[in-house]
C-alpha cells in the first residue's frame, strides 16, 4: 500500500527576487495538476499534504489539494526547505504515524531534499535526481526502511497517452 508519497514542486520561474517567492510556471501549473489526476486515480485519497513554504511548493501542494477529498488536510512545513535534516523529518513522520497509523502522506519539497528523502524512507539504494513534479511512490513503515514501490515524472504521463 501507497502510504507515502515524495513531490518535488512543479516547474518554477527561473527568478524571482528571492528563491522562495519564485512561483510555477504555465507548464509546471499543468504538470501538477496531471500529476494529481494521475496519483488519485491510482493511489486514491491522501489524508495530509506536507509542503516547504516556499511559493511553488505551497502551489504545487494546493493543486495537489484540489483533487483529493474536503477531509485532506494542508500543512506548511517550515523543515522541509532544501537543506533539511532528512533524519530529523524521518522523526517527525515516525512520531506522527504513530498517533495516526492509517495515514497517508503526501511530501512536497525541493530538490536536492527530495532525493535525500527516498534514500533515507526506503531500501531504495540511490538517490535518485527527480525532476519537477516527480513523484515516489512508497509503501512506509514508521521506523522501518519503506519498499519504493514507483518513480513517476509527467514524461511517464505522455507515454500513457
Amino acid at each position: 500500500m501507497v502510504n507515502l508519497v515524495i513531490m518535488r514542486h512543479g516547474e518554477a520561474a527561473p527568478i524571482a527576487s528571492a528563491d522562495k517567492l519564485r512561483p510555477l510556471t504555465t507548464k509546471g501549473i499543468d504538470d501538477v495538476k496531471q500529476m494529481a489526476t494521475w496519483l488519485y486515480k491510482q493511489y486514491g485519497s491522501f489524508d495530509y499534504i506536507w509542503a516547504s513554504p516556499y511559493l511553488r511548493t505551497k502551489q504545487t501542494a494546493e493543486l495537489m489539494l484540489a483533487k483529493q477529498p474536503n477531509y485532506s488536510q494542508l500543512n506548511l512545513i517550515s523543515d522541509l526547505v532544501p537543506e533539511a535534516d532528512v533524519a530529523m523529518l524521518q522523526s517527525y513522520l515516525d512520531a506522527f504515524l504513530a498517533t495516526k497509523p492509517d495515514a497517508k502522506v503526501l511530501l512536497v519539497s525541493h530538490m536536492p531534499l527530495v532525493s535525500f528523502l527516498v534514500a533515507q524512507f526506503t531500501d531504495y539504494s540511490q538517490t535518485p535526481v527527480f525532476s519537477p513534479a516527480q513523484l515516489a511512490c512508497i509503501d512506509y513503515k514508521p521506523q522501518q526502511r519503506g519498499q519504493l514501490v514507483k518513480l513517476f515524472n509527467t514524461a511517464d504521463l505522455a507515454l500513457l497517452s
